[in-house]
């Protein structure tokens, strides 16, 4: 049996998580819980599962993580804060269940060299759908990784006719349900960009060999291709108890834990290219990607602060990623040593300079 902590237990991640334990108590013990700051729904977890030891935003959570004997900790915490307690995971020598891919974007090469091979298990359906299909061949015989994208709710539109997209039009994504920043990073695709430097980071596969392409049906969740010219794909209906069950057990599989497809219907499943020019945000983190060092927690600081300002109505659409290229294009990343303590040096500084453009 393994015990867990759950990270982000209220949000989306962290409701199925447990929705996943619950249907498999033979398997899993929850060990821990952490919420942002959703007191009461956290304290009718606690109950339900028998847990003692909760906490409340994300440094109590780096003191659970460390103190409590655990397994695997799933961090579903959403934004940069997440960083800590994924550092804090690693370094107690837990499987790290990571959905906060703010954590492997900021933290980069530092997290990395924290985690002993296999402790970092990634949850985001792409990249689940990636490590599943790489066990289909050796390293040597990957060709390209091929990050499928369901386009957001603004697939197809021109960029002049997203001027004056409304936060609501936003947030109403076309199959997932997300909370309010990873559901505006989908339709920016900076969700896909920080997908992009993600993989890399878990993979080893270079940017030149890493791509994307628009499946609005949502349902190939990524590709492999290999040097033979053979490309494996996995596929299931959107759901995010899947990748998150392989998460709590990589690697192995829980019966029951999302839906099959059904094979008795016709499927139709269309691939389109990436529209650069009505979303850079892609090709922007690929340029942040290569640049490393500071760069990648530079592009998310700014991120977050763009998205608060387009939702609380101080900036458009369009800004929110002009924002991003502007302070990236202004960040001197400097000659000291990457550290924990630069990189917060580094988002802080991005957080300024993202305020004071959204302010003009």
């Amino acid at each position: 049996m393994r015990r867990v902590i759950i990270l982000g237990s209220t949000g989306s991640i962290g409701v199925q998580a447990l929705d996943v334990i619950r249907n498999n108590p033979d398997r899993f013990e929850v060990v821990g819980l952490a919420a942002g700051s959703k007191r009461e729904a956290l304290e009718a977890q606690a109950a339900e599962f028998g847990v003692t030891d909760i906490a409340l935003g994300a440094e109590e959570a780096e003191y659970l993580v460390r103190d409590v004997e655990a397994d695997v900790v799933l961090n579903g915490i959403t934004g940069s804060v997440g960083l800590g307690p994924s550092v804090a995971a690693l370094r107690a020598g837990r499987i790290l269940a990571l959905a906060n891919k703010e954590s492997l974007i900021v933290g980069g090469d530092l997290l990395k060299a924290m985690a002993a091979p296999g402790q970092i298990v990634p949850v985001d359906s792409e990249h689940s759908a990636i490590a599943q299909a790489l066990k289909s061949g050796t390293a040597d015989e990957v060709q390209r990784l091929v990050l499928t994208a369901s386009g957001g709710p603004f697939r197809g539109r021109s960029r002049e006719s997203l001027a004056g997209v409304s936060p609501r039009e936003a947030l109403a994504h076309p199959t997932w349900d997300m909370g309010l920043v990873i559901t505006t990073n989908s339709s920016t695709l900076v969700n896909k960009g920080l997908e992009i430097i993600e993989a890399h980071l878990l993979f080893d596969v270079p940017y030149s060999r890493i791509d994307v392409t628009v499946h609005p049906q949502s349902i190939i969740h990524s590709m492999v291709e290999f040097i033979d010219g053979s490309t494996i794909a996995q596929a299931s209906p959107p759901d995010m108890r899947l990748p998150i069950s392989l998460g709590l057990d990589w690697p192995n599989r829980i019966a029951g834990a999302g839906k099959p497809l059904d094979w008795s219907t016709s499927h139709t499943w269309t691939f389109e290219p990436l529209d650069t020019e009505a979303f850079p945000a892609v090709e922007l983190a690929k340029q942040v990607g290569r640049s490393g060092g500071t760069y990648p927690a530079v592009f998310n600081a700014a991120n977050e602060q763009a998205v608060a300002a387009f939702h609380a109505g101080r900036i458009g659409f369009l800004e929110i990623v002009d924002t991003i290229r502007s302070v990236v294009d202004s960040h001197d990343p400097g000659s000291e040593a990457l550290s924990l303590e630069s990189l917060a040096e580094a988002e802080a500084w991005a957080r300024r300079a993202a305020e004071t453009l959204i302010s003009r």
